[in-house]
């Protein structure tokens, strides 16, 4: 088992790890809106959330060594199902290999963000 760890994402706010690589797998961490610049949540709807949230999970299986075209599944919370719509234009853009995916809509995410998504992806 390999811890993965970047600056390039957004720092673990809890005590877990940024992705795991375990049997040749990667399993991130969900993942949500923050600039991993300034720490901060993105401003904007679900657009500009879900942006940043792809964005993330690029860059941190890159670190782990692998892309989003090899994701095979995510798992994404949503805060309110009527962004349904506008959430799913901005995610087919980025998982155009289209992994399996689970979608619901949960009571609050942290931070009060719009949106999480958690992928497990081929190393």
């Amino acid at each position: 088992m390999k811890v993965v760890s970047t600056t390039d994402a957004p720092a673990a706010i809890g005590p877990y790890s940024q992705a795991i690589v375990s049997g040749g797998m990667v399993y991130t961490s969900g993942q949500i809106a923050i600039d991993p610049v300034t720490g901060a949540v993105v401003e904007g709807g679900i657009e500009s959330q879900t942006e940043q949230v792809c964005v993330n999970i690029e860059r941190l299986l890159k670190a782990a060594g692998t892309d989003i075209n090899k994701v095979v599944k995510t798992v994404c919370f949503l805060a309110d199902m009527g962004d349904f719509s506008a959430f799913n234009a901005v995610y087919e853009k980025h998982f155009v290999s289209k992994p399996a995916r689970s979608c619901v809509a949960v009571r609050t995410l942290p931070k009060n963000v719009l949106v999480e998504i958690d992928t497990i992806t081929e190393a």
